[in-house]
């Protein structure tokens, strides 16, 4: 009967051992575990809208443009992260209204990316009348590309990233109403697919 209590107990002692073990490699895991970064649209604007500039805006190739400015945020403490070419695409409706490309980039904390980029003729006026007639108008800026993430020397395979957001501008050009950080989110799969056709387009 000793002998039969001490294997039990032998057992026990393995399983308690095997058990911590498993625990202490699922809380490592956790807190090893890559986060995927996130995109705020901290600025986005255009010439501001009034009476008296509008026909001087219509007139002025400068003002055919978005300025923008995006903030990527690594929240990986201990990990880089590596990004491919970034497409920027900014749209008004249904329509794309610009794009820009923002070249691959390894990212350890923190990256403000700023730019203004020309927008399409068409659209443009569409825009600012939309603005000039209803004091407001949304623009969806879509965000995507592939990284990996680097973590005590190994780097992850590729993950695909695809985030949106809608900014409202007012007519003073800029981010209209109280929250002025857009956080992206992520998008649907039938915008995803959409943006994997237009990053191998801009291969």
């Amino acid at each position: 009967m000793d002998v039969m209590c001490q294997k039990k107990s032998i057992y026990l002692w393995v399983l308690e051992i095997v058990g911590l073990l498993g625990l202490l490699a699922l809380i490592l895991w956790l807190s090893l575990r890559p986060k995927s970064p996130t995109v705020t649209v901290v600025d986005l604007s255009v010439p501001p809208i009034d009476n008296s500039s509008s026909s001087a805006a219509d007139d002025d190739d400068e003002n055919d443009g978005l300025s923008y400015t995006i903030e990527i945020d690594n929240p990986n403490r201990d990990s880089t992260i590596y990004f491919d070419d970034i497409l920027l695409m900014f749209f008004f409706g249904q329509d794309t209204a610009a794009t820009d490309r923002i070249s691959a980039f390894k990212l350890d904390k923190v990256s403000k990316n700023r730019n203004r980029v020309k927008a399409d003729a068409r659209l443009w006026k569409a825009l600012r009348s939309a603005i000039s007639k209803n004091s407001t108008a949304p623009v969806k800026v879509d965000f995507s590309t592939r990284y990996r993430i680097k973590t005590m020397g190994l780097k992850s395979k590729r993950h695909e990233i695809k985030l949106q957001g809608d900014v409202q501008l007012g007519k003073d050009g800029k981010i209209f109403g109280k929250k002025k950080k857009i956080k992206l989110k992520h998008a649907s799969k039938k915008s995803r697919v959409k943006a994997f056709h237009s990053h191998k387009k801009m291969c």
